[in-house]
């Protein structure tokens, strides 16, 4: 005889699920969840891929891909040097133009942390009023997730402690592949609780699917209601380390994931495309998909995010043309 195993406690699936948690009684919603129409949903892709954004329009959404920006650095090389560079560019982004934007986020390795933090100073914290800029931090053992709860929950409080205001975590995909949907949905619920802070508050949670390995877009729909589930403040694409990473047809039935959570409980989910995603052309892409699916409230950087290093050169490149006729050189902004 099996016995039907209790999962973490979690107050968003006990309000949609009812009564006790159990292995069993998520596995039966997730595999409840209708499948994915893999045709409707790359013809309606590639249609909201087609649209065209021209003039005041483009300036618009150039200024807004911007303040949707987590500019990451995630690299075994990385070094304070690095981060802080990285941190003035997030800062001023084209010191020529002083009305351009600051991103939304840098996204750095756990020990890269206090860097970042000292090299924000007062700029630490993203709000409107301040325009500040958020700090995140990778965590679970990024990016292969292969490591002891204790040691993924130890990863996330030490960046939360060092300041990290945002935690990007990785779910076990192949607990997840192999069906152990209680697994993976004790571990979120596992790291949402250690982001939280001394006072009471939490660090927002943004949970990674890497989408390239669940070789499904039913496997996506289901890890993405698991995630919400769980917990997850945001669902989030990929790593970036992991081929293919984020696509528009994924991205978009993650959109449709939190439109249909939002219906059902009125809460606000956000969503992260992550990797791959280099020029202000594709950029746009996303930002119609998010207006015409979710909505237009979710073009803003608590419900919307692009993580990325190289996206905002090509978009200081396209502001500059549309400021002056004329596109400029690529020694017009800096690598980092």
């Amino acid at each position: 005889m099996t016995i039907d195993k209790v999962v973490s406690p979690a107050s968003r699936a006990t309000e949609v699920l009812g009564g006790e948690l159990t292995e069993s009684s998520l596995k039966r919603y997730l595999n409840g969840i209708s499948g994915v129409d893999a045709v409707g949903l790359e013809a309606r892709a590639a249609d909201l891929g087609s649209r065209s954004i021209k003039t005041t329009s483009k300036a618009w959404a150039l200024d807004r891909i911007i303040s949707l920006i987590d500019l990451t650095t995630l690299e075994g090389a990385d070094t304070p040097g690095k981060v802080r560079s990285l941190v003035a560019k997030g800062l001023t982004p084209d010191a020529a133009d002083p009305t351009c934007p600051r991103v939304a986020a840098i996204c750095v390795y756990g020990d890269m942390v206090p860097a970042a933090v000292e090299a924000l100073g007062a700029s630490h914290g993203l709000d409107e009023v301040s325009g500040g800029i958020n700090v995140a931090a990778v965590a679970t053992a990024f990016p292969s997730g292969r490591a002891s709860l204790a040691v993924k929950l130890a990863d996330t409080a030490d960046a939360v402690a060092a300041g990290a205001d945002e935690i990007d975590m990785v779910i076990d995909r192949g607990a997840f592949l192999s069906g152990r949907y209680g697994q993976v949905f004790d571990e979120i619920v596992a790291v949402k609780e250690a982001c939280r802070r001394a006072d009471g508050s939490y660090a927002h949670l943004k949970v990674i699917l890497e989408t390239g390995e669940l070789n499904t877009y039913d496997n996506v729909r289901r890890a993405s209601w698991l995630s919400i589930l769980a917990g997850g403040d945001f669902i989030k694409t990929s790593t970036g380390k992991v081929a293919p990473a984020a696509t528009l047809p994924v991205t978009l039935l993650m959109l449709e994931v939190v439109r249909d959570w939002n219906r059902l409980t009125g809460e606000k989910i956000g969503v992260k495309p992550a990797g791959g995603i280099r020029t202000s052309k594709d950029a746009i892409k996303y930002l119609v998909a998010v207006a015409e699916t979710a909505g237009e409230e979710w073009l803003q950087p608590h419900l919307f995010r692009f993580g990325a290093s190289s996206l905002l050169n090509d978009v200081l490149l396209q502001r500059q043309k549309l400021a002056t006729g004329h596109y400029s050189g690529a020694d017009y902004v800096t690598i980092d």
